[in-house]
């Protein structure tokens, strides 16, 4: 398993953000992670990068304990793009890109030519060729988000934890994002996990899909058998309904504009 975790918890204070989470991904598989503001994905991927310190429980890379791993290490197997990523305004988008080479060259070595081929590549898979000298201040937000995506391209992990990837993106950026994850997971074998809010996006974009409410692990599974399952309306409190698009398609939630009252639960 490149990815895994066993009963992971998190501990902030006394509030308990993270409850027994366990999952194990295979290589090139995507892996989804949904459910309301605050029931713990952000806390879930930043404990598997080894981020947060796990208070019971443990994160696996290749069968080896995160926690025992230094952030070099780490670093060349993960590469993880946290919500709302900061880097100074003046800093140009080829600058912040080959920022992601820095687990390989270090500050003994300068950048050679598979370097400088890796930044290329996550420059024009994001379509960021032709704004690489422009500084961050002036890119537009869609923009500057596939500039944190394209740095985390060019780390070259075999690994990918997204937090939001979709973020602040029109719905055409979008879909590139969610095609870009696709064809990094099925032509190099990279494993990703992503926390997206929108849940059509994460039944078509990925293999499973782990549901968190309230800390707490509610379903890990296939896409089809989230949506059989009516865990979808129960935990968001909405009317809504899963819609038959085609045999070959996942299915797409039709939710209608009505907010159920809070769970007595």
């Amino acid at each position: 398993m490149p990815l895994s975790c066993s009963q992971l918890s998190v501990n902030y204070g006394r509030r308990r953000a993270l409850h027994g989470f366990s999952l194990a991904m295979e290589k090139g598989e995507i892996r989804a992670l949904i459910g309301p503001n605050g029931s713990g994905k952000s806390t879930a991927l930043q404990a598997l990068a080894g981020l947060v310190k796990a208070s019971e429980g443990r994160a696996d890379i290749g069968g080896v304990a995160v926690a025992s791993m230094s952030r070099k290490v780490i670093a060349k197997k993960l590469s993880f793009l946290p919500q709302q990523p900061a880097a100074p305004d003046e800093m140009t988008v080829a600058q912040l890109v080959r920022q992601g080479r820095f687990p390989h060259v270090g500050l003994f070595r300068s950048y050679d030519r598979r370097d400088e081929e890796a930044i290329e590549w996550a420059l024009e898979s994001t379509g960021l060729a032709g704004l690489a000298d422009r500084t961050l201040q002036e890119l537009s937000g869609g923009e500057r988000q596939r500039a944190w995506i394209s740095a985390a391209l060019a780390q070259e992990a075999a690994i990918l934890l997204l937090d939001e990837p979709t973020s602040f993106l029109d719905i055409g950026y979008q879909v590139e994002v969610l095609d870009l994850v696709h064809r990094l997971s099925r032509e190099r074998g990279v494993t990703i996990i992503m926390a997206i809010h929108d849940i059509n996006q994460a039944i078509s974009a990925s293999d499973r899909i782990s549901l968190l409410e309230k800390g707490e692990l509610r379903f890990d599974g296939e896409p089809k058998a989230l949506a059989e399952s009516g865990l979808i309306e129960k935990t968001f409190r909405v009317k809504g309904r899963f819609v038959e698009v085609a045999p070959d398609k996942p299915p797409h939630f039709d939710v209608e504009l009505t907010k159920l009252p809070p769970s007595n639960s």
